[in-house]
C-alpha cells in the first residue's frame, strides 16, 4: 500500500513538474540554456564553422544520437544523426574518423582488429520500419573510413516468419 502511494504521489510530482524535453525547445528562440535545461549536459561539444554542437547519445540502451546545433547562443535545431541519409554521407576511402566523429558524437564501442589493421566504430540505430540495426564503421591506422557496415540486430525470435 505504500509503495502504491509513493509511485502515485512520485508520478503527481513529475506531471506537475513539466518536465522539458528537447520537443519544447524552439528553433531561433531557445538558448544554450534551455537546451542543457531541457536535455542535461552533453557527452560532448564540437565547434564547428560557427556553431557548437552538442551530442546527446542514448547509447548503449537506446538508438539515437540527437545533436543540438547552435549559433549566437541560439537553437538551429535538434536532429536525429543515426540515419541512412547521415551514413551515405561517408565515402570508403576518402572520408577520414573527424568526418565520422562530427556525424556521430563518440562512438557506444570501439573494437580493434589488429590482424586486420583495422579499427571499428559502433552504434546502435534503427532503420527502415523502425528495425534495429548496427552501425560498423571500420578505419585504418591512418583515420581514413575503409567500410561502412549496417547489420540487422533483430533477433531471429522476433522476426515473424510465414
Amino acid at each position: 500500500m505504500k509503495l502504491r502511494l509513493l509511485l502515485a504521489l512520485l508520478t503527481a510530482v513529475l506531471t506537475a513538474s513539466g518536465c522539458a524535453t528537447h520537443r519544447d525547445l524552439k528553433p531561433g528562440q531557445s538558448t544554450l540554456g534551455d537546451v542543457e535545461a531541457a536535455m542535461g549536459a552533453p557527452a560532448e561539444r564540437r565547434q564547428v564553422g560557427g556553431e557548437t554542437w552538442l551530442y546527446y547519445p542514448d547509447q548503449p540502451f537506446g538508438r539515437k544520437v540527437l545533436v543540438a546545433r547552435l549559433a549566437a547562443d541560439k537553437l538551429i535545431g535538434v536532429e536525429q544523426r543515426l540515419t541512412d541519409e547521415n551514413i551515405s554521407k561517408l565515402v570508403p576511402n576518402r572520408s577520414r574518423s573527424e568526418d565520422v566523429l562530427a556525424l556521430f558524437g563518440q562512438p557506444y564501442k570501439r573494437f580493434k582488429f589488429p590482424l586486420m589493421e583495422r579499427e571499428s566504430w559502433s552504434w546502435h540505430m534503427q532503420r527502415l520500419a523502425n528495425l534495429p540495426a548496427g552501425l560498423h564503421v571500420q578505419m585504418s591506422p591512418d583515420g581514413v573510413v575503409r567500410e561502412i557496415v549496417v547489420l540487422d540486430e533483430t533477433n531471429d525470435d522476433e522476426r515473424t516468419r510465414p
